[in-house]
């Protein structure tokens, strides 16, 4: 019995191996986001850039550059 538990836990280990290593490659291949140059922003950035909202908070940021003479920081915009 020991030789049975002992082969089927070998078979495991490499089966278990073999899977792991099938899926680095497979991962590799398809080229993560490291390494690869962002894709352009598409519509969809342009769509939100014309968007009220948006052009407010561009508004309002200028405003607050322009009274403080301050370099703006990122972060929340709800800030007063």
């Amino acid at each position: 019995m020991d030789g049975d538990g002992r082969r089927s836990r070998i078979r495991s280990f490499v089966l278990g191996g073999m899977l792991g290593a099938a899926g680095a490659i497979a991962t590799f291949r398809r080229g993560g986001p490291v390494g690869r140059r962002p894709r352009a922003a598409g519509p969809a950035l342009a769509a939100f850039e014309d968007a009220p909202c948006f052009l407010e908070l561009l508004s309002d940021e200028a405003q607050r550059y322009r009274e403080t003479g301050a370099e703006i920081t990122s972060g929340s915009s709800n800030r007063e």
